[in-house]
């Protein structure tokens, strides 16, 4: 009932940067998250950042400083901002997004996935 389709990822050498996007759609009466996860060759998935909705955000300390994730909450979209980026941030990044449908039933949706590649 809730679909969220990421773009932005792809090819880019160490030091360089990426924007992640993820637009919701579907029955969404409110979101109250919008996340961003990740999961690399072997590794389990983790967060990487979080906003509400009240703008308050939360970054893995492997990416504070050089990550941004802002939201477009008239659009139901999220944004992540990678600066700086490192060969050990190669992962499939996951849109994560949670709240209320139509139905005052909760959701808690995730993304097909989009994989970041950074080369050495």
């Amino acid at each position: 009932q809730v679909q969220l389709v990421e773009s932005g990822g792809g090819l880019v050498q160490a030091g360089g940067s990426l924007r992640l996007s993820c637009a919701a759609s579907g029955s969404i009466f409110s979101i109250h998250f919008m996340g961003w996860y990740r999961q690399g060759p072997g590794k389990q998935r983790e967060l990487v950042a979080v906003i509400t909705t009240g703008s308050s955000t939360n970054y893995a300390d492997s990416v504070k400083g050089r990550f941004t994730i802002s939201r477009d909450a008239a659009k139901n979209t999220v944004y992540l901002q990678m600066n700086s980026l490192k060969p050990e941030d190669t992962a499939v990044y996951y849109c994560n997004a949670g709240g209320i449908l139509w139905a005052k039933l909760p959701f808690d949706s995730w993304g097909q996935g989009t994989q970041v590649t950074v080369s050495s």
